[in-house]
């Protein structure tokens, strides 16, 4: 009878003694990644993560379209095709949206239009399947081979910015070369968005690890123009970068006293945010 309890009592002994040892060294371990990291020239404390967000200053927008245009071209939208039963059926990442001037016969508004990229975002909310959540840097991310349509999150975003395709997308076979290897394209039967040129936030990591530096060593001028709507920008009129870095331009522009949000009165907490025209240049 105690020959055969041996062996597992002596397991038994063996597998606490490990997890004690284990327990001893945890910390050493520890130091060792930290004086790893610091060899090969990373921080040891873990860097705050970036907020991402877009300042517009409307006293510089010409109205001139250049952000929806690069905007479609950067992220492979489709075609808006004419005929019957295609009216309502365009798909833009971002517009103009227009608004009535606060002055009694003034020239309205045009704001660029793209994604707010909330931090309380509805849409996330109402998605059965988690094909839509907050990364940690406050994106709004849509992930499109994981949608199934309901549409849910189209129907609860208060700025209507979620497209839905109808259809298989379209390209004149001359475009096709033209399409972006780095943004993947959408079928039919899914709901897309603006995705603040996340692709290209991921491509300036990459470089930066190619170079040697680390990937998260990434300073405000590197991004100021970073996505693809303030790199067309004629104006500089659009500003993306980190809210959370208060040294940042955009967290800058978005202390304004001219800033303001669109339906900020929701609690959506939009992350873009909109610098009124300078009435005193009487525009």
């Amino acid at each position: 009878m105690n020959g055969g309890m041996v062996g597992p009592t002596r397991r038994g002994a063996l597998a606490r003694l490990s997890a004690f040892v284990a327990v001893l060294l945890a910390p050493s371990r520890r130091l060792l990644a930290r004086a790893a990291a610091v060899l090969s020239g990373e921080s040891a404390v873990p860097k705050k993560l970036p907020r991402w967000g877009m300042a517009i200053d409307l006293d510089l927008c010409t109205s001139c379209g250049a952000c929806v245009v690069a905007c479609a071209s950067e992220n492979n939208l489709p075609l808006l095709l004419e005929g019957p039963g295609q009216e309502g059926t365009g798909i833009t990442w971002m517009d103009l949206l227009v608004r009535p001037s606060a002055n009694e016969g003034g020239e309205p508004d045009v704001l660029p239009n793209p994604c707010m990229h909330c931090d309380n975002p509805p849409c996330t909310k109402v998605c059965p399947v988690g094909a839509t959540y907050q990364n940690e840097e406050g994106i709004v991310v849509q992930v499109w081979d994981r949608c199934i349509g309901c549409r849910y999150c189209e129907t609860a975003c208060p700025y209507s910015r979620r497209y839905y395709n109808w259809q298989e997308p379209q390209w004149p076979e001359s475009y096709k070369n033209f399409l972006n290897p780095d943004v993947s394209t959408r079928p039919e039967g899914v709901v897309e968005k603006c995705t603040f040129c996340q692709h290209r936030i991921r491509r300036l990591r990459e470089d930066k690890r190619r170079e040697g530096q680390p990937p998260g060593l990434i300073v405000d001028g590197d991004v100021q123009r970073l996505t693809a709507c303030a790199q067309a920008c004629p104006a500089t009129a659009i500003t993306f970068g980190d809210l959370s870095d208060h040294s940042s331009l955009v967290a800058r522009l978005a202390s304004s006293p001219r800033s303001s949000r669109l339906l900020e009165h929701l609690g959506t907490k939009p992350k873009v945010f909109y610098l009124a025209k300078d009435r005193r240049s009487g525009r």
